[in-house]
């Protein structure tokens, strides 16, 4: 049964992602997800997670515009250029894009955001930050104070982005990476799982971490470095 008291919100996309939109959507916003939309290519089957799926050829006959809102849940497949494209399909469609911004994520009042943004639990956003249209913040990011960030860019996980950074558009930062403050990253750039980032990045930059050093466990310097750290 539709909540007549909650705004109606579409989804984009039919797997993991939208799966995750819809579970946070429902759980911790105005909003109340009616059904998934996909391109009339992928339109395999007529339901998914319990709801609808229509074809975006005919999504407006029976989702119209002025009354329901969509949300782009897309990854960051294609360096985020996919979620783009279908950010601006759903925008040229006449749609309203809906943020979801987790109640668990702590901001301050002067946060501006764009559209279609998905902020997940646990990120520290610090002051006068600004992040674009389309953005993806995964859980436990820490946005320092008077940062930027750029439209379509996806944040993984625990992510640590100094105060004053200049990060532009379609940029993937993953797991764990880290960017000293007062530096500004082009379009398009790859920084890599555990990466460390301490000068400006020129766009279409890849920046990857440094590889683990692992010893066998008969190697004698990995038993030695035991011994010290563990007093073995």
């Amino acid at each position: 049964m539709i909540n007549k008291d909650k705004k109606k919100l579409i989804i984009f996309g039919n797997s993991e992602i939208a799966s995750l939109a819809k579970f946070y959507f429902s759980h911790d916003s105005d909003y109340e997800v009616v059904a998934f939309t996909v391109d009339d290519d992928y339109y395999k089957s007529t339901s998914y997670e319990g709801l609808p799926v229509v074809p975006f050829s005919s999504v407006k006959e029976k989702y119209p515009s002025d009354d329901y809102s969509m949300h782009v849940a897309l990854s960051y497949v294609r360096l985020n250029k996919l979620r783009e494209e279908k950010y601006h399909q759903a925008k040229a469609a006449g749609y309203i894009l809906a943020n979801y911004i987790s109640s668990k994520a702590t901001t301050w009042h002067d946060l501006v955001v764009g559209d279609n943004c998905f902020i997940l639990e646990n990120q520290t956003i610090q002051p006068t930050v600004k992040i674009g249209d389309n953005v993806m913040l995964w859980s436990g990011n820490h946005i320092g104070h008077g940062t930027e960030i750029g439209s379509h860019t996806y944040l993984a996980s625990q992510v640590v982005i100094s105060g004053n950074c200049k990060i532009g558009e379609r940029c993937f930062f993953g797991v764990n990476a880290t960017l000293k403050d007062f530096l500004t990253i082009g379009d398009d750039v790859f920084v890599a799982m555990d990466a460390s980032v301490v000068k400006d990045l020129a766009s279409d930059s890849v920046v990857l971490a440094g590889k683990s050093k692992v010893f066998h466990p008969d190697d004698k310097a990995g038993q030695k470095i035991k011994k010290i750290y563990f007093k073995l």
